[in-house]
């Protein structure tokens, strides 16, 4: 087994197949062991060709959206920008941003006093294989839809059943929406306010909880301002997430450009030491 993957080539995708078809015989600490054992052999050579790199993240600007009661947003302070007086150009800046805006994360504290925080996050809960359930015809059609496991039961039916440890990713359409704040919230107002009259889709508190207990997802995520729909009052879809120690992603961008499967996310936060959670860029693998 080992033997066929030192000084080998391969892609990415086939790389981590290998590796991960490779765990009913070996943990993977075992699988690094052997490698590092043979210290005469050439290490996999891994190649990204046929690999598309999409950008799942929207940019932090003037722009940007956050929950209604966080009105100062991003800011983005000129501290130099020019030339020096010694001929060269230079520029640096200083950014002010709430953890909780734009695309960003959810650590498992956010909702859930024993959750791990942003900096304790494993990075094996930011990474893996993914998938994306489409709801957006039904979504569009309903401000107030709610996510329920018919939905993700449709969808197994038709690409099979979700292997546990799987990154869910929801796509809603409301993404093509961000960032113009009425057409994404539901509403235009600012401040306490506006809470009453958020509407936009979310998930159902017990498919959450199904998520977490039968398909044991390691992270949730979609192109909505929040896991919960907008006129929750109580986010128990995030209780549910994070009380399992489930990371959440919101205000995912372009998961129409993804397909149903065959993904590999990478969703690395700010390490925000103590953080609730931060800044998300998130990037996504797919064979072209």
């Amino acid at each position: 087994m080992v033997n066929t993957i030192l000084g080998s080539k391969m892609t990415f995708f086939e790389f981590a197949k290998l590796v991960r078809n490779s765990l009913g015989i070996l943990s993977l600490g075992t699988l690094i062991s052997c490698v590092s054992e043979q210290g005469n052999k050439v290490a996999p050579a891994l190649s990204f060709d046929g690999v598309a790199w999409i950008d799942l993240s929207h940019t932090f600007d003037s722009t940007t959206l956050y929950w209604p009661n966080n009105p100062d947003g991003f800011q983005h302070r000129v501290d130099a920008e020019g030339m020096t007086e010694l001929g060269y150009y230079y520029s640096s800046f200083t950014i002010v941003s709430p953890e909780h805006g734009g695309t960003h994360l959810d650590a498992p504290i956010h909702f859930y006093e024993k959750g791990e925080t942003v900096d304790e996050l494993s990075l094996s809960k930011l990474t893996g294989e993914a998938v994306v359930i489409d709801v957006s015809d039904q979504a569009l059609e309903d401000r107030d839809y709610l996510i329920d496991s018919a939905a993700i039961l449709n969808w197994e039916a038709e690409h099979g059943k979700i292997p546990g440890q799987t990154i869910v990713l929801f796509r809603t359409g409301y993404g093509k929406f961000y960032p113009d704040r009425e057409a994404y919230f539901g509403t235009a107002k600012t401040g306490a306010e506006a809470i009453p009259e958020l509407h936009f889709p979310g998930i159902q508190p017990e498919t959450a909880a199904w998520l977490a207990k039968n398909r044991k997802v390691k992270a949730v995520g979609l192109d909505t301002p929040s896991l919960d729909y907008g006129q929750s009052k109580d986010f128990a879809t995030h209780q549910a997430l994070m009380g399992n120690q489930i990371p959440g992603f919101e205000n995912v961008a372009n998961l129409d450009l993804l397909p149903a499967k065959g993904i590999y996310v990478v969703a690395l936060p700010m390490k925000i030491k103590d953080g609730s959670g931060g800044p998300l860029r998130i990037i996504a693998a797919v064979m072209e």
